[in-house]
């Protein structure tokens, strides 16, 4: 069982990353999955979550408009795709799933109501102003 979170990089203000979460040994589609961030001397925030077979999404305030988060269920692997980027945006990103909560409120799974499942490794965003 593996998350593997990949695509952040140094970008500009106002450019665009997406990133990806790659899972193995299990099928995303049943999970409710987040994207959460931690930057230096921060703490982690909850910055989009998708649930499970309805995939509601929630975002954090200060990303709506910005980011969105989708799946591709025949790649296993869902995508944050980010736009307008901020140098408020930096921070190391990571994927996270949950089984049990998989159809909960979204927005509970990204406030960190519940403990997920499994983390894949960051991927480090960098925004330069």
């Amino acid at each position: 069982v593996q998350l593997q979170a990949s695509g952040g990089g140094l970008v500009q203000a106002g450019g665009s990353l997406r990133l990806s979460c790659a899972a193995s040994g299990f099928t995303l589609d049943y999970y409710a999955i987040g994207w959460f961030r931690q930057a230096p001397g921060k703490e982690r925030e909850g910055v989009s979550c998708i649930s499970a077979r309805t995939n509601r999404e929630y975002y954090v305030d200060s990303v709506k408009g910005r980011f969105t988060i989708f799946r591709d269920s025949g790649k296993n692997t869902v995508y944050l795709q980010m736009n307008s980027l901020a140098p408020e945006d930096s921070a190391v990103y990571y994927c996270a799933v949950s089984r049990k909560y998989a159809t909960t409120t979204p927005s509970n799974v990204c406030r960190g109501y519940y403990g997920m499942d499994y983390w894949g490794k960051g991927t480090q965003v960098t925004v330069s102003s």
